[in-house]
C-alpha cells in the first residue's frame, strides 16, 4: 500500500491485512478456479451450438450444466463461495491496490469493477443452487430495454458497446502481447509448464477477446436498431455467428478458445499472484 494512504490502525489497513492473510488468498485462489470452470464450460457449450445445441452461452447456463453433474450443487456451492472470494479480493485491491498494477486510480478503479462483476456472479451461482429459471439473457435484455427507454437511451447503449469492442480489442491485444503473465508467480513453474502457460493464455485471451469484441457488436447493433431483444450478451454474440453463412467453423474456433482460457483459468488459480500492493500473498 501508498504511503499516506491509511494509517497503520486504520479500518482500510485492517481490511488490506485481512486480505492478505493466507485463507483468503485461498478463497480468491477458489474463484479463479469457479471462473475457469465457468469459462471452460461455456466454451462447451460454444461447442454444442455448432454442433446444433439451442442452449444459451452464458455463465448462468454453464452453473446450470455444472449442477446436473455428480455432487453438482456443491459444485456450484463451492463456485459461488470462490466469486464471493473473488469479489473480496478485488475490493480489498480497490482499497490497498493491486500487487501487479501498483495502487493508482485506474487500478484501483478497475479492481472494484471487477469485484462488482464477480459479486453479481456470486448473487449468479446462488440463484441457480436455488432453483433460479430466468435465463441471463432476458435479465440482460431488460436492463438494456430499460436504458433504451431513457431519453437518448439508444446513444448510451451505443456508447456502451463501443467500450465493450475496446475492452475486447484490449484482451486480444494483452494475449498478444503476453501480458497476463506478470500477473503469474513463475519460481515454481517448471520450463515446461511456462511454455504451456504461455500458448494456453496467449490463445484463451485472444479469442475470449474476440467475443468481448462480438458482445459489444452486438450492443452497438441493438442501439442502432433500438430493439432490445438483440441484447443477451454472450448468447447475443453466439447466436449472431450462428446466423451467418457457414457459420460452424466460426462456432467452433471461438467455442474452442473459451475452452483454452478456460483451462489457462484453471491453472492461473495455482500459480495467480494473489495479494495487495506491497504484500504478494
Amino acid at each position: 500500500m501508498a504511503e499516506g494512504t491509511a494509517g497503520a490502525d486504520s479500518p482500510v489497513q485492517r481490511v488490506v491485512d485481512a486480505a492478505n492473510t493466507r485463507p483468503v488468498v485461498w478463497w480468491a485462489r477458489l474463484g479463479l478456479v469457479a471462473r475457469g470452470l465457468v469459462y471452460l464450460f461455456m466454451g462447451l457449450i460454444g461447442l454444442s451450438i455448432a454442433f446444433g445445441n439451442k442452449e444459451p452461452v452464458d455463465q448462468k447456463s454453464a452453473l446450470s450444466d455444472l449442477l446436473s453433474l455428480p455432487l453438482g450443487i456443491v459444485v456450484v456451492g463451492l463456485c459461488c463461495l470462490g466469486f464471493l472470494g473473488y469479489a473480496v479480493w478485488r475490493f480489498s485491491e480497490a482499497l490497498g491496490g493491486a500487487v501487479v498494477d501498483g495502487d493508482s486510480p485506474t487500478a484501483r478503479a478497475k479492481s472494484f469493477a471487477r469485484g462488482v462483476i464477480y459479486l453479481v456472479l456470486a448473487v449468479t451461482a446462488l440463484s441457480v443452487v436455488l432453483g433460479s429459471r430466468t435465463t441471463q439473457g432476458s435479465q440482460q435484455r431488460g436492463i438494456i430495454a430499460w436504458i433504451l427507454g431513457l431519453p437518448a437511451g439508444w446513444v448510451l447503449v451505443g456508447a456502451i458497446g463501443v467500450i465493450v469492442v475496446g475492452v475486447g480489442l484490449g484482451l486480444a491485444i494483452e494475449g498478444v502481447r503476453g501480458n497476463f503473465l506478470r500477473y503469474l508467480d513463475h519460481s515454481d513453474m517448471s520450463p515446461r509448464t511456462r511454455r504451456l502457460v504461455r500458448v494456453l493464455g496467449t490463445v484463451g485471451s485472444v479469442l475470449r477477446g474476440c467475443v468481448v469484441v462480438l458482445i459489444g457488436v452486438v450492443l452497438i447493433m441493438t442501439a442502432v436498431a433500438e430493439d432490445a431483444r438483440l441484447a443477451t450478451g454472450m448468447d447475443g454474440a453466439f447466436q449472431l455467428l450462428a446466423r451467418l453463412p457457414q457459420e460452424r467453423p466460426q462456432l467452433v474456433f471461438l467455442s474452442f478458445g473459451l475452452v483454452v482460457f478456460g483451462i489457462y483459468g484453471l491453472m492461473e488459480a495455482r500459480y495467480r499472484r494473489v495479494g495487495t500492493h506491497g504484500n504478494e500473498g
